[in-house]
């Protein structure tokens, strides 16, 4: 009997060391997050393989204050409805201590009203929207990790403005993804805002977008931007291209993995080239970056800890990117820690991530919930996306 109550005794004895702080034990550090392994934003998925990945190669090295870190990460699908479901499991029966990195805007605004409720952090979101970006008052325990979608636009607008005799065209996602990118595209032309002739959207489930695009090509645009998720790139790229259509190509940031890209020169071949975007993250599949430290040791994570994983998926990269930043929030939380002074830490960054491009910083306040402020905007060029000009702001 006393043997059998010592077991008990030591079973029960992390959670009293960690203070009783949900997901906490004196060995581990439990968190969650929804990614969509599945449905129409399935490439997105290895946001959550790479950050998982990235876990275990800091748990090898000790883990964040002598704790492993234990992430667990559900496929939504990309569906809001089932993310609000997952996202209620992993609180209310998994007990996780915040939920990291949920991955798209109208899933991270869906949750974000009961994870505020409970006081549960749901740190660097896959998202820069302004409703979550803005809301740092009314909803204090979300927060994003993505450039500001109104900035990304506002670069575009800034770099159309320059070209003589643009007639734009714009297919957006109808959800505040693609608003926000599209409010920042009219702000940053300035007034050449008459310059856009017309304006087409989607919804995240529609399996065709020809005849937007058949639209967007009868009003004469020259120039297309294209504020959608991959999935809708790659059908925009070809439904142009089946048309003859050559315009000008300016497409979201999200996009812009070697991967996605591989598919789209497949579909349209050269026509790729010229296309615009912005990037905040190295390219490790770009020679330019060959010898950067950080690219040897994504390769070495992804070998050891991910060997099914693809190095040109670029979202993999990102996924140890962000959980770099989360790894940092944590160690600065404390020995100790709370959902209260994770808050506290994310809300502190002062981070060099040496995933991010040159001169970007992960930095953030108490009323600056955008933690990347900076990227750079990069033109397509055979197989690689390079870099035109020096970073710009891209803070909310």
């Amino acid at each position: 009997m006393k043997r059998l109550l010592l077991v008990v005794a030591l079973v029960a004895a992390p959670a009293a060391l960690a203070g009783g702080a949900p997901g906490v034990t004196s060995r581990t550090i439990t968190i969650g997050g929804t990614v969509p392994i599945t449905g129409p934003a399935a490439l997105f998925g290895s946001v959550g393989r790479g950050a998982d990945a990235s876990f275990k190669y800091v748990n090898a090295d000790g883990g964040v204050n002598g704790r492993k870190i234990k992430y667990l990460y559900r496929d939504d699908g990309y569906d809001p409805s089932r993310t609000v479901q997952l996202t209620r499991e992993l609180v209310e029966n998994d007990h996780v201590f915040a939920i990291f990195s949920t991955i798209g805007t109208d899933n991270t605004i869906a949750t974000t009203d009961y994870l505020n409720a409970a006081k549960v952090p749901q740190l660097f979101a896959g998202t820069g929207t302004a409703r979550v970006g803005d809301n740092f008052k009314s909803h204090p325990w979300t927060m994003g990790y993505l450039p500001s979608f109104r900035a990304e636009g506002v670069i575009y607008g800034r770099s159309i403005a320059k070209v003589a005799g643009a007639k734009v065209a714009v297919l957006a996602e109808a959800s505040d993804f693609g608003k926000d990118l599209t409010d920042g595209l009219r702000k940053g032309l300035g007034e050449k805002g008459s310059s856009i002739v017309a304006f087409q959207q989607y919804q995240p489930t529609d399996t065709s977008i020809d005849s937007q695009i058949s639209s967007l090509h009868a009003s004469g645009a020259n120039v297309l931007v294209l504020n959608v998720t991959p999935q809708y790139a790659i059908l925009a790229y070809l439904a142009a291209h089946k048309l003859g259509w050559r315009p000008r190509i300016y497409v979201s940031s999200v996009c812009i993995s070697p991967n996605v890209m591989d598919i789209i020169r497949a579909s349209v071949g050269q026509e790729v080239n010229g296309s615009l975007s912005i990037a905040f993250v190295k390219d490790p599949t770009d020679k330019v970056f060959a010898k950067d430290p950080v690219v040897a040791l994504y390769h070495s994570i992804l070998k050891k800890y991910a060997p099914a994983a693809k190095a040109e998926d670029v979202y993999n990269f990102y996924g140890m990117g962000v959980a770099y930043t989360m790894v940092d929030a944590l160690r600065h939380a404390g020995k100790s820690p709370t959902r209260a002074s994770l808050l506290k830490a994310a809300q502190h960054l002062d981070e060099v991530n040496p995933f991010m491009r040159k001169g970007i910083k992960i930095a953030t306040s108490t009323n600056d919930y955008y933690p990347i402020s900076k990227a750079q905007l990069v033109r397509y060029d055979r197989v690689h996306w390079v870099a035109v000009g020096p970073l710009v702001s891209a803070g909310g």
